[in-house]
């Protein structure tokens, strides 16, 4: 199967390209890898294949990149991809509670994608936003502080095309609970403890 870049998409990819010096643009694979990715929905062979044209490098290099990173996806993958973290923080903060309830919601396991095509589901490690355990990844956005509830909530507004919030909705960014511990009073006025002439 073929696969090119849309215009809008190729005047992006030359963006892209113009970033490194061009002895160098080789480097320019992971985010060109990205770009069709978005515009096929997954990392095809074909998606691979253009890449490597466009870099003027041997294909089996860009297929060594694509099989190494997980964040490009080999099959198609559902409109809302879930990446569900499980790695200690949120395994520690009950993570294994919420995949379980979106397995048993969308009747799904992971690696899989519904018969709609809507979701799929993938367990990962660690997404880095430890402080807000448990947590998961839809496509581009964070989704924290989640209960198996919630996270059933969130798929539903999803579902129905509801707009839903990023990021936690328990707290402001990620404070602990019980509010701030540190930087809670005025900053030191370092005149006070150095010599006037320093």
């Amino acid at each position: 199967m073929k696969f090119e870049f849309t215009p809008e998409n190729k005047e992006l990819a030359k963006e892209i390209v113009k970033r490194y010096p061009p002895q160098y643009k080789k480097s320019a694979v992971m985010p060109l890898l990205d770009l069709g990715q978005r515009q096929a929905g997954f990392t095809s062979i074909a998606v691979m294949n253009h890449v490597a044209e466009l870099l003027d490098m041997p294909a089996m290099r860009v297929y060594e990149v694509a099989s190494f990173y997980t964040m490009y996806h080999r099959e198609p993958v559902g409109k809302y991809h879930i990446q569900i973290c499980t790695t200690t923080p949120c395994q520690l903060c009950n993570s294994d509670s919420v995949i379980e309830a979106i397995m048993k919601h969308l009747n799904l396991q992971p690696n899989q994608t519904t018969p709609d095509g809507l979701f799929s589901l993938e367990e990962v490690e660690c997404l880095g936003a430890c402080v807000n355990a448990p947590m998961m990844q839809i496509n581009d956005d964070y989704y924290e502080d989640l209960t198996a509830e919630s996270a059933v909530e969130i798929l539903e507004a999803l579902k129905s095309g509801k707009d839903v919030p990023i990021g936690t909705t328990k707290r402001e960014s990620c404070e602990p609970f019980s509010g701030p511990k540190v930087l809670v009073n005025e900053p030191l006025d370092v005149s006070t403890l150095t010599r006037s002439d320093l």
